[in-house]
């Protein structure tokens, strides 16, 4: 079972519309590697995140090599987006976690997904100040270029 497998897809989309290159659900068995070049993820990141129970119960073959299905590329692009958001790890472990636990967990994993987000708008706010400032500099200095240059002239 994968950590997706808990959610009903048709309300919970992961982190979007699925990527290109997919193979039809039934046939999509992937390999660390194929998965590793579909995400930009290292293979070594892929094992780490099952380490950790971010990405448990990957399927095996017969030969234990892991296959990954679509659902497990929706959870990881799930997952990148929290890792911008710069949520914690242990976070996002602890949502994987409730995701599995089942439908019960709804409200903290609402809780949690809502104290990420005003973090992120913080951070915004925080970019937008920043960039106003880098804004009135570049002003400063293509006003003061513009001086040199018709004094020069």
């Amino acid at each position: 079972m994968t950590v997706t497998e808990t959610t009903d897809t048709r309300t919970d989309t992961c982190a979007g519309p699925p990527q290109g290159d997919r193979r039809p659900d039934g046939k999509d068995k992937y390999t660390i590697s194929e998965v590793a070049a579909l995400t930009g993820l290292t293979a070594h990141t892929l094992r780490w995140y099952e380490r950790i129970g971010l990405m448990p119960h990957i399927d095996r073959s017969h030969t234990g090599q892991r296959r990954y299905t679509n659902r497990d590329l929706d959870w990881l692009a799930l997952v990148g987006k929290l890792r911008l958001t710069g949520m914690p790890v242990a976070d996002m472990v602890r949502y994987a976690e409730l995701v599995r636990a089942g439908d019960h967990t709804y409200a903290e994993r609402f809780e949690l997904l809502k104290a990420t987000r005003e973090d992120v708008l913080s951070r915004i706010a925080e970019l937008q100040g920043t960039l106003a400032v880098l804004d009135r500099k570049i002003s400063f200095y293509a006003d003061a270029g513009r001086a040199l240059a018709s004094g020069r002239a």
